[in-house]
């Protein structure tokens, strides 16, 4: 510990290897380069049968929703799942609207210039 007092531009190369002085500035000028964060984040976790947990999760998110096993569903209900997935088709309306407006009962109540 002395030492490390006595000469402080040392300390890096005391154990033989070269320790990289690592402070706030560096993290501001590049992106930092990780692909796991340092830190914990609050997370809530739904599972399946909709119960939720809250557990702290190495990436910053706020609800993870674990899939349903649909082998475990009986079989009405597997196939009311499955339709749910399916994109729903748009209904089309059809109107026909029989128009039988005629310009030429309304000319005389137009003013002429």
């Amino acid at each position: 510990m002395q030492l490390t007092r006595l000469i402080p531009a040392a300390v890096p190369y005391l154990n033989g290897t070269l320790a990289r002085c690592i402070s706030s500035n560096s993290a501001a000028i590049v992106k930092v380069h990780r692909s796991i964060y340092a830190r914990r984040y609050p997370t809530m976790m739904v599972l399946p049968d909709g119960a939720t947990i809250n557990i702290s999760y190495h990436e910053p998110r706020r609800i993870i929703k674990l899939p349903l096993d649909l082998s475990s569903l009986s079989e009405a209900e597997r196939k009311a799942r499955i339709e749910k997935r399916k994109p729903k088709q748009k209904i089309r309306i059809e109107d026909d609207v029989e128009d039988t407006f005629n310009a030429n009962k309304y000319l005389k109540y137009m003013k002429r210039k």
